[in-house]
């Protein structure tokens, strides 16, 4: 297999969609567990409390794969990476489908959000091959695939549990990744290494790449706090639904994925747009957009029920279009301030996300029981005016290539 690196004039259309794909499957192992805990505890004999746990390892297994693993993309064949990290999450998958009770079933999801990190290879791996002009189109659109893996696999896996079992949910999804990885042994090249430290110095470098890139801090800052409000919304809804005046089960709850689905047609155009004009103007707007759509939800209260829920459908569409947005627009950023850093900026960027989203959770949990569905209306409105006052602060002037990257 040859190595090919960004300096084709294009990439064919197979290999992107390859990418996509690799990126969406990779991350729906994250998730499918969550519909699937009512039916799963009772079959396997295990507590609510003691079931709750696996979806929580998993989301762990992954948060300390994108700090521990991720940055190896930089110093190894990142196409080796991703096919020994679908390997590990065939047979991790498996064991979650065969596991006899609880105690494998928790070790199988945490090495199941370790391995789902391929997701986090294949991204870099696409801005790596991807041309400079049409980085942020080929990096949004493989960002689609991965954004509807999120939103989809919720639906599907629910599907799955409730006519054919939980078991079979966790084989098909281990035979999902089995068929990607054997198109990617076919299909994905060869990506040569960009650094040779030794793992304790790649690691060491995540903090020096901190200090260093200004760039990298407002990207972090910024999509942080975008994912308060996203993460403080979709963390309550089902809580909301459940409520007066809707009564509505964990089903209707689990269909507004596919309104977030909507979300994702985002991706591919803001990278145009950021190819075009810069990725500066599709932060700020998606910023905006996101701050809006939540300002929106704050009149919900004075309309009718069935008015209300189509403002919140609305509201659900505009704000994740608005994130997704940034986030691709960030990405090209973060992903342009050094090449040969690529893993560990990806690395650095998402663990902030990441944590961005656990604070939206636990906030939006505290904030519903002290003022109701509107006080987390607000707090997505202030995590989105926070995101657009990063981006709008000024930036002292610095000597050229001080921080590696234009939008410092």
């Amino acid at each position: 297999m040859s190595s090919i690196q960004s300096t084709h004039d294009r990439l064919p259309g197979t290999l992107i969609l390859l990418l996509a794909a690799s990126a969406g499957f990779a991350v729906a192992a994250l998730y499918y567990s969550q519909p699937m805990l009512g039916v799963l505890g009772p079959d396997i004999g295990a507590s609510a409390r003691s079931v709750g746990f696996v979806p929580t390892l998993t989301q762990l297994g992954y948060a300390l794969g994108i700090l521990l693993l991720a940055p190896l993309g930089d110093r190894y064949d990142r196409r080796r990476i991703i096919l020994a990290k679908a390997t590990v999450l065939v047979l991790a998958l498996l064991g979650a489908a065969f596991s006899p009770s609880v105690g494998p079933l928790l070790a199988a999801s945490l090495v199941i959000g370790l391995a789902a990190t391929m997701a986090q290879d294949v991204v870099p791996a696409a801005a790596t091959l991807a041309p400079e002009a049409h980085r942020g189109r080929i990096v949004g659109t493989v960002m689609t695939g991965l954004l509807l893996g999120i939103l989809l696999s919720r639906v599907l896996s629910g599907f799955v549990a409730e006519h054919f079992g939980w078991r079979t949910m966790f084989v098909v999804a281990a035979a999902s990744i089995a068929l990607i990885g054997a198109a990617a042994a076919r299909g994905l090249p060869h990506l040569r290494p960009t650094t040779q430290l030794g793992y304790g110095a790649l690691l060491g470098s995540l903090a020096r790449l901190w200090q260093r890139h200004g760039a990298l801090r407002r990207a972090t800052f910024a999509q942080a706090s975008l994912s308060v409000g996203f993460s403080a919304f979709w963390s309550t809804l089902a809580v909301m639904l459940h409520g007066a005046p809707f009564h509505l089960g964990s089903a209707a709850a689990g269909a507004f994925g596919l309104a977030g689905a909507a979300g994702a047609l985002a991706a591919p155009l803001a990278g145009r747009l950021a190819d075009r004009r810069g990725p500066e103007l599709v932060i700020r707007l998606g910023a905006a957009l996101a701050a809006l759509s939540f300002a929106a939800m704050l009149f919900a209260p004075l309309m009718a029920p069935g008015a209300r829920l189509g403002l919140i459908v609305a509201s659900a569409v505009g704000f994740d279009f608005g994130l997704q947005a940034a986030l691709i627009a960030h990405q090209t950023v973060v992903y342009g301030i050094d090449p040969a850093a690529r893993g560990r900026l990806n690395a650095v960027f998402f663990t902030g996300v990441f944590i961005g989203m656990a604070t939206g959770s636990a906030l939006g949990a505290l904030v519903l029981a002290q003022w109701g569905w509107s006080g987390v209306a607000l707090l997505g409105v202030l995590s989105g005016l926070g995101a657009l006052a990063v981006r709008l602060w000024p930036v002292a002037a610095r000597p050229a290539g001080a921080c590696g990257s234009a939008a410092c």
